[in-house]
């Protein structure tokens, strides 16, 4: 049974458990999970990374920890026990965990490594803390070290930044709003650079002296020089070397380091250098011979200086090599380092050019304190410190020092009877009172211990020598007394002895008698003669000497005069002593009592250094004198006590004030002081408001606080001792002087007087006070002091008076003071500091200090603060500050921000205070409090005014840079804050705001409000992950829900007034709708059928709806919102809404309409997500286009997604898809000079430039497509425009651009693409391509696989289909993906152009592969029973026709098949058509051979070897087995004609064979000759085998015209049939003379033909099979060339576009289909594009043409018609008649006309009239000729002379009228264009008058025909009249142009919608 757990709440699991067992729930190592139940070793529960799913796991995998339980029962949460950092850092690296494993998915390995260390390092703290082994500060700095590596990864992940309170999480719950907005203040701004240091030192550490010429002992010593004053700073530091130039105690680190520490900012400047003087120790001369002298000397050695200001910039971890320099002369020592440091370089050089001293140098910044704990190792290693001379910046307390400084500085001695001057040497001794030697007192410097005695070093032969050597004596304070200094003085010989012999001493005396110390200054000594065996041990006799020669007596002259003198500089630094008299004076007044006034007055005039050093004792002697006689001496004692205090105030020496504190409560014993000190103090207050000169007295008021201590002190005293007497005086004292100060600060003046000065002083001491006070009296009395004081202030002061900023500091101070966080003084000093507030907010003045004083009155209010006290507080604040507050947010915010970055983030945090203080307020806010508020308004209009500025707030704050990105806590504590105001005020609204009082602009602002609340990105919880979306939810549930409710609430009361909603709401309503949420959608979407019913009772219809809600869609969707969930629900809510409505119909319409837009845009936005520009955004953008305009008729949103498609073609540089494109918006447009506004990336312009500008980009991308000829026609048409408007100069751009471009047609060469059929089958495709077929245009050179691939690439979890059969339901409804793909061949529209001899094929390849409305695609199959002995009696084809819905290429590279024909081909057909194809084959390179424009004879052998040998072998034989048997013409009678035009095509190809023979003859090369013999062998057979002995006469009376390519000889009555020899001309019937109706014709036998073999035959087009094909006796002209097996081969048609041929046993499997490019079914009669080669070849053939079949017999698409036609050309005017039909299309470019060469043979032809033109072979009468293949004339076979007839002369007249004149203003069909992008024509940008008046005419469409051209005279047609001799004016011919565009436009095949006004975009 299962029992509910206890204590067992909450575990971690230690296994990973599957779950497999029934209710199992699986776990994973590490998880946390959630016990509710147990039962027998199972426990119940959930998993707490997924809480919505419950289940059981074995008890044994879990690991039990203590937790707290919430909300006992049903919906319990737990919270472990454990320590928060813990069970912080475990949720987070959960957190962590799922983004570093997408960061490696994403690339960011930088950060990835990064993160992975850090989640390690936690790791390791975790385990430190768990283990719980820390000590209290270890596990601090853990803490620390945990949080800070915390905040680092959420910064890096872009995670929430977490407020937090000694290292712990701070609930929001749990403090004030002002509180966590200034902990994420302080947490946001951690980065902020630190203060810089006050304090800095200097370490350096002794590495080595590189030197080559040592030898000699060294004394290195460091010291600090300033520059600018010429003197050293510090204390020296002393290091001995060895020899070799390396420390003396390398062991003993102390002495090679030292710290140079205190150093002030001031000292870190450029003049202030490190100098290193050295003394070597040795003999006299460096260079004297060793054995001279064994007497040791210090002697100068060098100098080096490095400044301190080069050591901030450099490395500090690198030695720095430090020059050595040595002066010139001796003399110059004492000041080589001023001399370096100048470069005075005559007085110095290098010691050695290798000389250098390596050391270490590095400052450290910061107290010494804070360098101990930093720098441990050192100060553990050990290291000297080296002091300032004199005290620091700032003076400690508790510092000690006693260091007499003395600077041996120079002396004058006389010669001493010596010839050259002497070698003097001072030795310096410490004696003490006594005479004995101190031993260890005199200090050379720091780090090497002090000596007993010192030796100075010797300067050689000088009797005025200067040493400037600095030593230290550290003498203790109680030897000070009596003791004194002795310099003895020796000569050093450098003869041999080397001995030191004495001749005088100086001494000097450490104190004075009047127990002064030496003063500091320079001295100059005495010295007093003496010899070596004096005896200077008896310091009594020659104390009573004279030491100074400054001190002797007048009558002293002597002495004075002697030349000998010694001089030194004393500096005394001393925290115990004291040079100074009058500080004694003071100190000792009681041994002179008449000496007290003077003394007092000197102590101001006494250094601030000297009176801290003795501050008690002083202390002592005032209160001393105070008590002794007040009267006197009171004022005099109180303004040395002020100016005491006033000194504590000094940096210097700020740190005594706790000095003087613990004087006060310790030792000061002045218990009657209080009355002297009140009653001066009242005095000099009294006197404040009447004195001129108020400095002293601000002097007096800025001591207040240590006044009051006394004061306070002094009567604690006095009540300890009396037992309290005099109590109520005292009181009485303490009122009165409180008295005064109000009177003083009641006192108003204008600007800043002195007594304003005098008050802002007195404030800034006041709150100071307050604890003392509260010493003595109660906390009200204290709090009644303050206010009375504060509420004496005025209450209005001038505009720049100081006191303003002074008054709130005060305050500021008062309301953070200990009183005011006490209750029962708050309620008294709140009213004073509201009212101060509520007048700087008023005034808008000084809101830093308001922001700060509302903070700290806020910060003491906790959420769940409910003390009777809190409620009346927040009423009085809510009373005075509320609506203030409100209106000082909307200020700041809608000011703008100042320039300065200190001053802009001033105001952002001042903005943030204020917005956490209103926060508070309303957090704090009960129903009370708001029924209060809202009664307090009089008037509505109070009242709405109220409603709008708070909801004008709550936008602001809910603005995304209201926080920083990361305060997510800060965000959601508002949003809690705004939805339960909102609830609160929303009654009110509902109340006053309702039927007769209803407000427009209230509802509409608290509508915004509520919507931009639900939609901000902080509540979108789907975003968040699931560990913060559970908190989220715990906390405060989903907020958008429940404004959701809200809004839905109030919509419904709104009751009639909702129309004044709509439409206005409709879009912001509908954006709340797509927040993933589905209550929330629930809840709102309903609200679109409330707005429907009202507009429909309002208009009858929902047109405002409908218009809305389709804006607003695409714009939100687009951006990312709604989904295929969305979608649905609308759907289905809104239909179930309606259904009992009587305007269901249209309301479902209307919902229909929108659903339906929802998946278009859906699937747009799904298809934009992609990265690379694919055919399915193109597509998806085409359907969506397609429905805004057809469905929704959405003009602006049509032209928005116009240039969104264009844009995808430029980038996937699909030119020609881009400009047709364009032109849908082009077409849009007229040429009218209607302005248009500016619109995406168009400016404001008249429509004439904006469709010019469009015309010139729409050429620029058809050039780029290489589609010319629709770039002609817009050339066209703009300098139609030009021309109306004489713009001549912009005319001839275009006219030269129009030049261009048909010299491209001409020269450049264009690819053919494929085309592909395409089909998407199954559900989980888009909607636009869901169970559709596409034909789809292939990029150049791109074949089926390569497509094949492409489309899997965009679809990749499609599946290919590997049949060509149409798939069946299943396929359709599949939960799946398929594609069906197979390559398809166009069938052209133009067949005019196609069929026209003559043009040339860089023509004709244009018009094959453009403007293609139907594709086809073949596949044979057998019918009935198969004859194995020859399969063409049962090969029958199935041929497929697909029609789009618009032609391709337009502004897709796909469209959809609109309509599927299938159609059935017997084999007679199929065999015809074959035959057919292989003939027009044959003639193609027949005639690229003799016209000597194929360059390798090869293909033309290949065919013949193919056709001859495989007709040998049973190629045409197999078809007169099938179809010339009896058995056959009896069973199908009805196919007589079609065997008679069989037996015709038989005849035929062995007459064109017979004449390709004899022309492969001519140019086989010799190489070749065999073969050729062979194959006028075979073909002999093959005319036997055909039962030909010889043509028929019907044969040689059809002229087989291989003419060298000129259509014009065809226009002959009587052609001239050229036989290979050239000479006989034969005429004699043939049935050849019938060739089949082709719908190419001749185009047929361009130069293309080569590869436009039979489908049937299988043969391969490609051009290296066609080239690398070897004759074989075996192939057939009806199979493959390269198939192996009968059965195959003859079977089926196959070509490279279809599919392959069905062998039996793949008879009913058509997976083998071949689909590949190279076997496409399909026919001659739609060719083939040329494989790349080949088109090269083709493209270098000229236009070569044989004689096609009559245009005007109709060839139906499916079935070949047999009847016989003529193959001379029709007349020029038929032909014209036909072309008319064809041409006024975008579709049909014009073929330009072309004029007669000069060199014609024309000449040579007889003229014949059109009319007269034969069409029948029967009534020709031509003479036979016997083909000879061994004769050949080359003059008979013109190869390059274009012949010209008279017929063709009027024919070409006809057309060129028609070409030029009727065509020039041929229409484009506006569904196939498409559009552009805003590029112009670069340099032929053309230029236009910008001042054009209108044609008097409209023009709209590309209809508006050109102007007549001229034509020639030779081209003119007969019956016209001449042309006129100037061109007409434009506009006089464009009526008559507009009745033949309308006559034309009928014969239009396809209508096309006529494109509406546009708008004025």
């Amino acid at each position: 049974m299962w029992i509910p757990t206890e204590h067992e709440k909450y575990g971690v699991a230690l296994a990973s458990f599957r779950g497999t067992v029934p209710h199992g729930i699986s776990l994973e190592i590490g998880d946390t999970v959630q016990i509710l139940e147990k039962c027998e070793g199972w426990y119940r529960g959930v998993v707490l990374k997924n809480p919505n799913t419950k289940g059981i796991f074995p008890s044994n995998y879990v690991h039990l920890k203590n937790a707290n339980v919430k909300n006992k029962g049903q919906f319990e949460t737990v919270i472990p026990t454990e320590d928060s950092v813990i069970t912080e850092m475990t949720s987070t690296l959960r957190d962590w965990g799922t983004m570093w494993k997408q960061l490696y998915v994403k690339n960011e390995g930088d950060l990835f490594h990064r993160l992975w260390h850090v989640m390690n390092e936690i790791l390791d703290l975790r385990r430190q803390v768990l283990v719980g082994h820390l000590t209290l500060d270890r596990m601090k700095d853990v803490k620390q070290h945990i949080t800070a590596r915390l905040d680092w990864g959420n910064e890096q992940l872009g995670l929430d930044l977490v407020p937090r309170k000694e290292f712990s999480m701070v609930d929001p719950d749990e403090i004030s709003v002002t509180e966590l907005y200034k902990l994420m203040e302080h947490r946001h701004r951690k980065k902020e650079p630190t203060v810089p240091a006050s304090t800095h030192h200097l370490f350096v550490q002794m590495k080595s002296l590189m030197s080559s010429n040592l030898g000699e002992e060294l004394e290195v010593f460091f010291s600090l020089y300033d520059s600018r004053e010429n003197r050293p700073i510090s204390e020296r530091f002393f290091v001995r070397l060895n020899k070799n130039g390396l420390p003396k105690s390398p062991e003993k680190t102390e002495r090679q380091c030292t710290l140079f520490v205190d150093l002030g900012s001031s000292d870190l400047r450029r003049d202030v250098y490190i100098t290193v003087h050295i003394i070597r120790i040795g003999r006299m001369g460096a260079g004297e011979k060793k054995n001279v002298s064994s007497v040791q000397y210090r002697r100068p050695f060098g100098c080096a200086v490095i400044s301190i200001a080069d050591l901030l910039t450099a490395d500090s971890k690198d030695d720095h090599i430090l020059k050595v320099y040595m002066c010139n002369t001796e003399n110059e020592w004492y000041q080589i380092q001023e001399n370096i440091i100048r470069k005075v370089n005559a007085r110095y050089n290098l010691t050695g050019s290798n000389t250098g001293l390596a050391v270490s140098l590095q400052l450290l910044h910061g107290d010494i304190e804070q360098i101990r704990r930093e720098y441990m190792v050192l100060f553990t290693r050990g290291v000297a410190i080296t002091k300032k001379l004199g005290f620091s910046d700032v003076i400690m307390p508790g510092e000690m020092r006693n260091d007499l400084y003395i600077t041996m500085e120079r002396g004058e001695f006389e010669k001493g009877g010596k010839s050259v001057a002497r070698n003097v040497e001072i030795t310096v001794y410490v004696l003490d009172i006594d005479g004995q030697i101190l031993k260890n007192y005199v200090s050379a410097g720091s780090g090497e211990p002090a000596l007993s005695e010192f030796h100075s070093f010797v300067l050689y032969h000088n009797n005025s020598p200067r040493w400037a050597e600095l030593l230290k004596l550290p003498i203790p304070v109680d030897m000070f007394r009596g003791s004194h200094v002795r310099f003895e003085f020796r000569h050093c010989s450098t003869k041999e002895k080397g001995e030191k012999k004495l001749f005088g001493f100086s001494f000097v005396p450490l104190m004075q008698e009047d127990g002064r110390t030496l003063p500091d200054g320079t001295h100059e000594l005495i010295v007093h003669k003496c010899e070596e065996n004096a005896n200077l041990q008896d310091s009594a006799r020659y104390l009573k000497l004279p030491f100074s020669k400054g001190n002797l007596p007048g009558s002293n002259q002597a002495v004075k005069t002697t030349k000998e003198s010694f001089w030194i500089t004393s500096f005394l630094c001393s925290t115990k002593l004291t040079q100074n008299g009058d500080m004694l004076d003071l100190l000792k007044w009681r041994a002179h009592p008449e000496r007290i006034t003077d003394s007092l007055s000197k102590l101001k005039e006494i250094d601030g250094s000297e009176i801290v050093k003795f501050l008690q004792d002083t202390l002592d002697t005032l209160f001393g004198i105070l008590d002794e006689s007040p009267q006197k001496y009171g004022l005099k004692v109180f303004d040395c006590l002020v100016h005491i205090i006033n000194l504590l105030q000094d940096s210097k020496f700020q740190h005594f004030k706790p000095v003087m504190d613990t004087y006060i409560e310790s030792h000061f014993a002045g218990a009657l002081s209080y009355r002297d000190l009140i009653k001066v103090l009242k005095w000099y207050v009294d006197r404040i408001v009447e004195a001129e000169h108020q400095e002293r007295i601000q002097q007096v008021l800025k001591a207040t606080e240590y006044i009051f201590k006394y004061i306070i002190q002094s009567r604690r005293l006095f009540s300890l001792a009396t037992g309290g007497q005099s109590e109520e005086e005292f009181r009485c004292c303490v009122h009165e002087l409180f008295m005064s100060i109000r009177f003083f600060l009641s006192q108003e003046s204008k600007g800043s007087s002195p007594v304003t000065q005098t008050q802002a002083v007195f404030l800034n001491t006041f709150p100071s006070v307050y604890c003392e006070l509260l010493k003595l009296f109660s906390v009200q009395e204290v709090a009644n002091f303050i206010r009375d004081t504060l509420g004496s202030l005025p209450a209005i002061t001038h505009a720049d008076c100081p006191l303003e900023a002074v008054k709130l500091q005060c305050i500021a101070k008062t309301v953070e003071s200990h009183l005011y966080t006490n209750p029962d003084s708050r309620c008294i000093l709140l009213p004073v500091v509201l009212h101060h507030l509520h007048m700087h907010l008023q005034e808008q003045k000084d809101l830093v200090m308001c922001a700060r004083i509302l903070s700290s009155m806020f910060s003491l209010i906790k959420k769940d603060s409910t003390e009777t006290s809190v409620s009346e507080e927040i009423d009085l604040i809510v009373e005075s500050l509320l609506g203030v507050l409100l209106r000082t947010i909307l200020e700041i915010t809608n000011r703008p921000q100042p320039a300065g970055t200190a001053l802009r983030l001033q105001f952002q945090d001042v903005t943030g205070e204020f917005v956490a203080c209103l926060l508070v307020l309303l957090r704090q806010m009960t129903d009370k409090h708001y029924q209060q508020l809202l009664e307090g308004f009089t008037n509505k209009e109070e009242l709405r005014d109220f409603l709008l500025q708070i909801f004008t707030v709550f936008r602001i704050l809910i603005r995304p840079e209201m926080f920083p990105k990361d305060w997510t806590v800060m965000r959601l504590v508002t949003n809690n804050v705004i939805i339960t105001t909102v609830l609160y005020l929303s009654d009110a609204l509902r109340k006053n705001f309702l039927n007769e009082n209803f407000d427009y602009k209230v509802w509409d602002s608290y509508y915004y409000l509520s919507v931009i609340f639900i939609n901000q990105p902080c509540l979108q919880l789907e975003m968040f992950s699931p560990s913060k979306k559970k908190k989220v939810l715990e906390k405060y549930g989903d907020m958008r829900v429940m404004m959701g409710c809200e809004i839905f609430s109030m919509w419904q009361n709104l009751g009639e007034h909702k129309v004044h909603f709509i439409p206005a709401m409709i879009g912001p309503f509908l954006e709340v709708t797509l927040v993933p949420q589905p209550d929330l959608r629930n809840v709102m979407i309903p609200i679109f059928h409330d707005m429907m019913d009202w507009e429909q009772r309002r208009s009858g219809s929902f047109k405002q709806v409908e218009a809305k809600l389709i804006d607003k869609l695409d714009s939100l969707m687009s951006e990312g919102r709604g989904d295929e969930t969305y979608r649905e629900l609308f759907n289905s809510i809104l239909l179930k809404k309606i259904e009992r409505e009587t305007w269901r119909e249209s309301g479902i319409s209307l919902i229909a309409t929108v659903t339906r837009l929802m998946e278009r845009l859906l699937d747009y936005r799904d298809c934009m997500k992609v990265g690379e520009v694919d055919g399915k955004k193109i597509g998806c953008t085409v359907s969506l286009l397609n429905f805004y305009k057809t469905e929704l008729n959405k003009e602006e949103m049509y032209i928005r997604y116009i240039h969104k498609l264009y844009d995808l073609h430029l980038k996937a540089q699909n030119y020609t898809e881009a400009a047709y494109t364009l032109l849908l918006y082009d077409e849009l447009l007229e040429w009218s000079d209607r302005p248009l506004r500016e619109f995406l990336n168009y400016p404001m312009q008249t429509e004439w430039q904006r469709k010019e500008y469009l015309h010139l980009t729409i050429i620029q991308n058809f050039d780029r497509g290489k589609c010319w000829e629709n770039g002609v026609i817009l050339c066209r048409e703009l300098a139609d425009q030009y021309e109306a408007y004489y713009d001549y100069r912009n005319l001839s751009k275009m006219r030269m651009m129009e030049a261009s471009l048909y010299d491209k047609i001409m020269d450049q060469q264009r690819l053919e693409p494929e085309f592909f059929r395409v089909g998407f089958y199954g559900k989980k495709f888009p909607f636009f391509l869901r169970n559709k077929e596409f034909v789809c245009r292939g990029h150049d050179y791109e074949r089926l696989e390569a497509f094949q691939q492409r489309m899997l690439n965009e679809f990749p979890h499609a599946i290919a289909m590997q049949h060509v059969n149409q798939p069946d339901e299943t396929i359709f409804q599949a939960e799946a993906q398929y594609l069906q793909i197979y390559a398809v061949s166009p069938i052209p529209e133009s067949q005019d152009v196609l069929q026209r001899d003559g043009v040339p094929d860089n023509i004709k390849s244009f018009y094959k592969v453009n403007h293609i409305w139907r594709f086809r695609y073949d596949r044979p199959f057998h019918k009935g029973t198969k004859d194995k002995e020859n399969e063409f009696k049962s090969l029958w084809v199935e041929r497929t026709t697909l029609t789009l819905v618009q032609s391709l290429p337009g502004i897709s590279r796909w469209f959809e098949v609109e309509k599927r024909e299938l159609v059935e081909m017997s084999p007679l057909e199929n065999a015809i058509e074959v035959i057919e194809n292989k003939n027009l084959q044959l003639r193609a390179l027949i005639t690229q051979c003799q016209a000597r424009q194929m360059y390798n004879i090869n293909p033309l052998t290949m065919c013949l070897n193919g056709v001859i040998d495989a007709a040998v072998n049973g190629g045409l034989a197999r078809y007169q087995e099938a179809f010339f048997v009896k058995d056959y013409i009896v069973n199908h009678p009805e196919d007589g004609e079609k065997i008679g035009r069989l037996r015709e095509l038989m005849f035929e190809q062995a007459q064109i064979l017979e004449y390709g023979l004899a022309v492969h003859e001519k140019f086989v090369p010799q190489d070749m000759r065999p073969l050729h013999k062979k194959l006028v062998d075979q073909f002999h057979l093959m005319r036997s085998s055909l039962g030909i002995q010889d043509f028929p006469a019907y044969v040689h009376a059809s002229p087989v015209h291989f003419t060298n390519g000129s259509p014009r000889v065809c226009r002959n009555s009587v052609p001239n049939v050229i036989s290979p020899d050239g000479a006989r001309v034969i005429s004699r019937r043939s049935p050849l003379s019938y060739p089949a109706v082709n719908r190419y014709s001749s185009s047929s036998l361009s130069s293309q033909a080569s590869n436009e073999v039979s489908n049937i035959t299988g043969q391969s087009e490609s051009s290296d099979e066609v080239f690398n094909m070897q004759p074989s006796p075996s192939t057939s002209s009806l199979s493959s060339t390269h198939s192996a097996s009968p059965n195959v081969t003859s079977s089926a048609p196959s070509s490279a576009r279809g599919s392959p041929l069905l062998s039996d046993k793949h008879k009913h499997s058509r997976e083998n289909f071949c689909l590949s490019p190279r076997e496409r079914p399909c026919s001659a009669i739609y060719p083939n594009p040329l494989e790349a080669p080949q088109r090269m070849l083709a493209h270098q053939i000229g236009d070569n043409s044989l004689p096609r079949s009559d245009p005007n017999i109709s060839a139906p698409d499916k079935v070949v018609n047999p009847t016989p036609s003529s193959w001379s050309l029709d007349s020029g005017k038929e032909a014209n008649t036909q072309f008319s039909e064809t041409v006024g299309k975008l579709v049909c470019p014009p073929v330009p006309p072309r004029t007669p060469q000069p060199g014609s043979p024309a000449k040579n032809m007889q003229p014949l009239s059109p009319v007269t033109t034969l069409r029948s072979p029967q009534k020709s009468s031509v003479q036979s000729f016997t083909p000879s293949p061994t004769e050949y004339q080359s003059s008979g076979l013109v190869s390059n002379s274009p012949v010209l007839s008279g017929s063709y002369s009027s024919g070409i007249s006809s057309l060129s009228r028609c070409s030029v004149s009727e065509t020039s203003g041929t229409e484009a069909q506006p569904s196939d264009q498409m559009l552009t992008t805003s590029a112009s024509s670069g340099s032929d940008e053309l230029t236009r008058r910008e001042n054009k008046t209108p044609p008097p005419y409209s023009v709209y469409e590309r209809s508006n025909s050109r102007r007549p051209v001229p034509l020639p005279h030779s081209l003119s047609v007969p019956v016209s009249s001449d042309p006129p001799a100037l061109p007409p004016k434009p506009h006089q011919l464009r009526p008559n142009k507009l009745e033949h565009e309308g006559k034309r436009s009928e014969q239009v095949s396809r209508p096309r919608p006529l494109p509406r006004k546009v708008s004025q975009l």
